[in-house]
């Protein structure tokens, strides 16, 4: 069985990635979401081992001390980290797997992992981004302010990646992530590696 390819997909805090991502594994049997680690609070909508992993600081400190994330992150005051061992496990089977973390943390994965695939996502408009922050009704004013700021420092590293989508429309959003995908599963480099038994029995004529 061939290793799964390696997305990663960052944006701004409000840019809406994680609802894009939702989408675009809906319709995907293929695609699955690496479930991160955090030291946040679960919010009421949440569910432990569906949104994050909910750990408290002692665990997750010991988490990095046994080198068991690919990449960690501290943000808003909050750790996160994406588990080596689930990444792992998830490739090897074939499965493609996505990598939702910001910035920081791509370029670590990168580092580690220079064929990943990665995406950022970037709002409309700076006014977009507000509002979306304000009908999450999740964070109070000052919360709000803070993230648009760190979302502007945030997108200055858009060029770092591989491709960038635009979340105006939301279904043109996921039909261009759709289309990234397909297109990464196409590359003659992969699909030779997945189809070399095919590809030897045409050739040998």
């Amino acid at each position: 069985m061939n290793d799964g390819i390696l997305f990663i997909v960052s944006a701004p805090s409000g840019a809406g990635k994680t609802s894009l991502v939702a989408a675009l594994l809906n319709d995907d049997a293929r695609l699955t979401v690496s479930i991160s680690h955090t030291t946040r609070p679960r919010r009421p909508s949440e569910v432990g081992g569906v949104n994050y992993h909910f750990v408290d600081p002692a665990t997750f400190e010991r988490m990095v001390t046994e080198d068991a994330f690919i990449e960690h992150a501290e943000v808003f005051g909050n750790r996160y980290g994406t588990s080596r061992a689930s990444v792992a496990k998830a490739m090897a089977t074939g499965s493609d797997v996505v990598l939702e973390i910001d910035w920081q943390g791509a370029a670590l994965v990168r580092r580690m992992h220079p064929e990943a695939v990665s995406i950022f996502i970037v709002p409309p408009s700076q006014q977009a981004l507000r509002q979306r922050l304000l009908e999450r009704a999740q964070d109070d004013p000052a919360v709000i302010e803070s993230r648009l700021a760190a979302a502007r420092s945030e997108m200055q590293h858009h060029g770092e990646f591989d491709y960038l989508v635009v979340n105006d429309d939301f279904d043109t959003a996921v039909a261009e992530l759709r289309a990234i995908v397909t297109a990464e599963r196409c590359r003659e480099v992969r699909r030779a590696a997945r189809y070399r038994l095919l590809l030897d029995a045409l050739l040998a004529g």
